[in-house]
């Protein structure tokens, strides 16, 4: 209600956009907690995404039958980046503004059609007003739209074929007369308290970071982004949101050209496929068991790896180049994508427990 998509400086030479945000910390009643709900809200709510994924990799949430909730969830993560990264250009501070640039700016290492591409993404030939209206437009209205849509498809999937559990058995197989499953348990009270107990611990961590430290150590709202947009300063460093960050990390880690193409383009097509691969989990795991209760030590020393992999690649991401960096980025690309690619071997040949006939409850 009271921020203004728009780039052009006001009488006292700041953007309206950054005007009208700093307005609302300081002049709307209650606006700086709603602002920092928002702000802490959008790196909460990829922790909590990055955690249901996880869990879904333990228990093999994404194998037979539910391959389409799992692709319909990845397809929500790419929207969720979508709506994360343009939100993130509308205070107009100096981080959101170089950080679309960067952004923006990949697309024009793809061969031919890279640079219209990034132009008409841009709507000028700079980042300008042209960009900050449309990202307004699509952060609150269209990607919005979008993520219902998936969302509603997500849990009809669900609904479809049934909730997983941590054994990773089909409790449908195990019915009674009336063809209700012998292990399944009433959503309520059970699961509606359980998860009531869940939201508590959230809210409680969630609303500690909004009320006493909601700049999260520099990592949910950036030193950079409390100054105005300034096309002519460059930072120093110039690095996404943290939650992007390990995927910033695998681009940055291809440094080579290859087959006549430059290293940005490769990088880019890395960083887009390190996101992709994600959603061919269901085909790629070829294990006889879903859950990690009844894998092997392979498997577990793979994940293992994938995860340590995964939060250093988003350690570095965050830091400036270093040659330290970039080898241990690149390493840990390879370990990255190595989990996935070598996923229908590995999985093949690992030593699984028996998996049980019905769920234990010991």
């Amino acid at each position: 209600m009271f921020y203004k998509p728009d780039a052009s400086l006001n009488t006292n030479g700041v953007p309206v956009a950054f005007a009208s945000v700093e307005y609302i910390m300081r002049d709307v009643n209650w606006g700086w907690l709603i602002r920092y709900m928002h702000s802490t809200g959008a790196s909460a709510f990829f922790v909590v995404v990055y955690l249901h994924m996880f869990r879904g990799m333990l228990y093999g949430s994404y194998r037979k039958p539910r391959e389409l909730i799992w692709v319909f969830g990845m397809l929500i993560f790419l929207v969720l980046m979508a709506e994360a990264f343009m939100g993130y250009l509308l205070p107009w501070g100096q981080m959101s503004f170089w950080g679309a640039q960067v952004i923006v700016n990949l697309f024009s290492a793809i061969p031919f059609i890279g640079e219209p591409l990034s132009i008409w993404i841009r709507g000028d030939y700079v980042i300008g007003d042209a960009t900050l209206n449309r990202f307004f437009s699509f952060h609150v209205i269209a990607v919005p739209l979008a993520l219902l849509g998936l969302v509603a498809a997500h849990i009809m999937a669900l609904h479809e074929v049934g909730s997983n559990n941590p054994d990773g058995i089909e409790i449908k197989k195990n019915v009674d007369a009336n063809g209700i499953p012998l292990d399944g348990i009433p959503f309520h009270p059970y699961y509606t308290v359980k998860d009531i107990v869940g939201v508590v611990a959230f809210l409680i961590v969630f609303f500690a970071v909004v009320l006493f430290a909601p700049e999260g150590g520099g990592y949910f709202l950036e030193y950079n982004n409390f100054f105005p947009a300034d096309p002519l300063k460059t930072p120093p460093h110039i690095a996404p949101v943290w939650y992007f960050t390990p995927f910033y990390s695998i681009l940055r880690a291809i440094v080579w050209p290859i087959f006549g193409l430059e290293a940005k383009f490769w990088g880019v097509v890395a960083m887009g496929a390190s996101v992709v691969v994600i959603a061919f989990l269901p085909w790629l795991d070829r294990s006889p068991v879903k859950s990690i209760r009844y894998r092997g030590p392979i498997y577990k020393s793979f994940l293992t790896a994938f995860v340590i992999a995964f939060l250093a690649l988003g350690y570095f991401g965050t830091q400036p180049p270093s040659p330290v960096g970039e080898v241990v980025s690149q390493i840990c690309t390879l370990i990255y994508f190595a989990f996935f690619l070598l996923m229908p071997w590995y999985s093949k040949i690992d030593k699984c427990k028996p998996e049980p006939e019905r769920v234990t409850f010991k």
